[in-house]
């Protein structure tokens, strides 16, 4: 493990989160605002309050170019996987969210409230968030609640009972209006400012939201999840990434989506290794159920 990980990791176990300098260079990012340019301008906003009314979100970012592929499989981003995660963990979610003016803070919560093991615990997702746009305390930086990552049940319960998921129609787009957040914990709330180009690593168990967007300009970034191997995936990759596209990935990328096998067989197809569904002459079948 080398320092800047070592301190990073560090970071992580006391606060819950560190932020990382300099992850995404300049031409990079130029190069994903590009990329997301068609799906942007789709204008595809949020379905319910926790997605966000005023809010764009592009799932399956992994398969949308290369680059996006390739920040899934970036040395530091995976050497902090290393470090919380079991071996073959998995990526679980890979989306774009840009927050637009207007949009009012999200609910608070964690990123992996759905995996029901009693708190507290060690987390069972890794997350990081990265700027294509500088976040600041006017346009919608993410906040967190350095120290959550211990809190028990009790104290999520509470949070997760303010979330809404509930889909409303597409025609009404209106933020809803929120105050501010609960009083037992608003001391502690730290907005994320940071440049574009860098990025936060946090833990499932971190207590965080989307900000307020109080600003004339959209807030654009990344987000990719990665899970223990033996956690259910929020994406489901092998459906919303067509074969040929995957077949044309890494094999590190791959794995991550799923086309792997955590010991003894978590994750085989007709008993065999599911990356064989990717060979070009399978098919559509993987396998006779019962051969390995």
């Amino acid at each position: 493990m080398t320092p800047d990980v070592a301190r990073a990791v560090a970071s992580i176990r006391e606060a819950g989160f560190v932020v990382l300098p300099d992850v995404i260079p300049p031409d990079h990012l130029d190069e994903m605002r590009r990329a997301l340019g068609p799906d942007l301008d789709a204008e595809l906003y949020g379905r319910n309050d926790f997605e966000g009314h005023r809010t764009q979100r592009v799932y399956s970012l992994v398969a949308r170019a290369p680059i996006f592929a390739a920040l899934v499989e970036h040395p530091l981003m995976l050497a902090l996987c290393d470090a919380f995660l079991e071996p073959n963990y998995l990526l679980t979610a890979s989306q774009a969210i840009n927050i637009l003016p207007g949009e009012t803070p999200q609910p608070f919560h964690t990123d992996d409230s759905f995996y029901r093991i009693a708190r507290p615990r060690a987390a069972v997702s890794l997350s990081f968030i990265f700027a294509l746009d500088p976040f600041t305390r006017e346009n919608g930086a993410t906040q967190v609640v350095p120290g959550s990552h211990r809190w028990a049940d009790a104290e999520i319960d509470r949070l997760l009972a303010d979330v809404d998921f509930e889909t409303v129609p597409s025609t009404d787009r209106t933020p809803r209006a929120k105050g501010a957040p609960p009083a037992w914990f608003r001391a502690d709330v730290v907005d994320v400012e940071m440049p574009a180009g860098a990025a936060i690593a946090f833990l499932g168990t971190l207590v965080h939201r989307g900000g307020e967007n109080r600003s004339d300009r959209p807030r654009l970034a990344l987000s990719n999840q990665y899970c223990q191997p033996w956690a259910r995936q929020q994406e489901n990759y092998c459906l919303s990434i067509p074969r040929e596209q995957a077949r044309a990935m890494s094999p590190c990328v791959q794995e991550l989506l799923g086309y792997s096998v955590h010991p003894p067989f978590m994750g085989h197809a007709n008993g065999l290794h599911p990356r064989r569904a990717l060979d070009e002459n399978s098919g559509s079948a993987v396998g006779r159920p019962g051969r390995r």
